[in-house]
């Protein structure tokens, strides 16, 4: 049982209902997250906002969602772990990508590099080492790269508080942590 409520798209009105209209188009529902976070108009907005930003950034969709599969394995966040499995097969991750992913691996150098730098992030709660900024910096991530990892890392880690907070129900199939 979710200890925050999960609105009804069809039920809702004024600013919310705009919202879950915008998500609806780009994702065919509204899947329980935004419902979640539509109690507060403002959350919705701002994730949705800061998601667009992103998505005009230097990382690719694939990219992104591999980011994403590393923040919830390491914050345990079965739902968003289910739903970035889900919406990363849907965008071409390979099984092999996702389950690497998980674990903040790759085969492209750039990218292990990028998720070995979103895993310390959340690790470390931003607390870094220097050798994790070396170690990005060798695959040639730019200072502009390594902040836009830390706002992935970021806008992820938002979606996983929720969620643990509420207790949000699964709407994919479920991908427990430490199942892959």
């Amino acid at each position: 049982m979710n200890r925050i409520t999960q609105l009804d798209p069809t039920h809702t009105m004024g600013k919310t209902k705009k919202l879950f209209d915008q998500v609806e188009a780009k994702l065919g529902a509204v899947p329980n997250l935004f419902r979640v976070l539509g109690n507060s108009p403002a959350a919705l907005e701002g994730y949705l906002n800061f998601n667009d930003a992103l998505a005009g950034g230097n990382f690719d969709l694939k990219v992104r969602e591999q980011i994403a599969l590393t923040v919830a394995e390491s914050n345990l966040c079965g739902y968003c772990l289910s739903a970035h499995t889900f919406i990363g097969e849907k965008v071409g991750l390979t099984k092999k990508d996702i389950a690497d992913a998980i674990h903040a691996t790759a085969t492209i150098g750039r990218i292990d590099a990028i998720l070995k730098l979103a895993r310390s992030i959340v690790v470390q709660r931003g607390e870094v080492s220097d050798s994790d900024v070396e170690g990005a910096r060798i695959f040639g991530l730019t200072n502009g790269e390594i902040v836009e990892t830390v706002a992935n890392v970021v806008l992820n880690i938002l979606t996983n508080y929720v969620n643990h907070v509420a207790l949000t129900l699964l709407d994919f199939p479920e991908v427990r942590p430490g199942q892959i």
